[in-house]
């Protein structure tokens, strides 16, 4: 497949799957590879400084097909002072991250919204609490904080379900349902849902959710799911054909239900990062083409 046959308005490269790349090398990437999107995280975009950033994926003439990650909103379900001051660090967190997405003009700011209160990833259990419909009333508290400031913006909040694996540690939203219930009180350019195949592939209203979805969904996000998962499950990601989702029926349903908007592939695979990132970009365009268009 030539560059000049990616169309506008679907791939899109996610830097973690390149993720050795510096944000101006994934930008050149991009470019040299005939993609017109790029999604960002914030980590790379602090590295590169957030105005240096904007002036790269500008003068690349890139889009930002979205800004990874906000979120991590439950710690206030902690007891007390701890929980209180956790929640305010939160929300003044995120306040932050939508300025930034707002200044990289992204098309939403992915929200992965934090496991039960006090639970880190990869680290013992010590002083959490199991009170998983708390955690969950705590990311409504804070939609009800950060979607009006967000839609003051020109930011879309777009809510995560991560796979159950996560519920613990990442991300109290396990399917695609539970997140659309909770963007459904704000207006849907304040508000929408993420589909990630890498999650959501596996659940049985699936189909019946992304219709209901509609133009709420926010963003479009592809990478298999790998069987056996290694040993860290957040590793799992495979490239698109080396797993075991269909990803055709995902992306008609999607499709069928008004997304017009990019088609980021985010993998988080240790031998994908180690491998040339030119090959990396390569693969995914020739997988885009042969495994997940309808």
């Amino acid at each position: 497949m030539s560059d000049t046959t990616v169309r506008r308005g679907t791939l899109a490269l996610n830097q973690w799957t390149t993720r050795h790349w510096s944000l101006a090398e994934a930008v050149d990437g991009c470019v040299r590879h005939g993609l017109e999107a790029i999604g960002l995280w914030r980590e790379k975009v602090a590295e590169q400084g957030l105005a240096q950033s904007v002036k790269l994926v500008r003068s690349a003439g890139l889009r930002v097909s979205s800004l990874c990650r906000g979120g991590f909103l439950t710690a206030g379900g902690l007891p007390g002072e701890e929980g209180r001051a956790a929640f305010a660090r939160a929300l003044e967190d995120n306040r932050r991250a939508i300025d930034e997405a707002a200044e990289l003009e992204a098309a939403c700011l992915v929200m992965v919204v934090g496991g039960l209160p006090g639970v880190k990833p990869g680290e013992p259990l010590t002083g959490f609490t199991r009170d998983l419909a708390g955690a969950r009333e705590r990311v409504a508290e804070a939609l009800a904080e950060l979607a009006p400031y967000a839609g003051e913006r020109g930011v879309k909040l777009a809510l995560e379900a991560l796979h159950p694996i996560y519920c613990p540690d990442r991300a109290v939203l396990s399917t695609l349902g539970q997140a659309l219930e909770l963007s459904l009180p704000y207006p849907e350019e304040q508000v929408g849902v993420v589909v990630d195949t890498f999650h959501v592939w596996w659940d049985p209203r699936l189909f019946e959710d992304i219709a209901r979805a509609g133009s709420r969904i926010a963003s479009y996000q592809v990478c298999d799911y790998l069987h056996p998962l290694p040993e860290d499950v957040l590793l799992g990601r495979g490239m698109m054909g080396d797993g075991v989702i269909d990803f055709r029926p995902i992306t008609q349903a999607v499709q069928a239900a008004g997304y017009t908007g990019d088609v980021e592939v985010e993998i988080f695979n240790a031998d994908i990062w180690a491998a040339d990132p030119d090959e990396v970009v390569a693969t995914m365009k020739a997988r885009y083409e042969e495994v997940v268009l309808p």
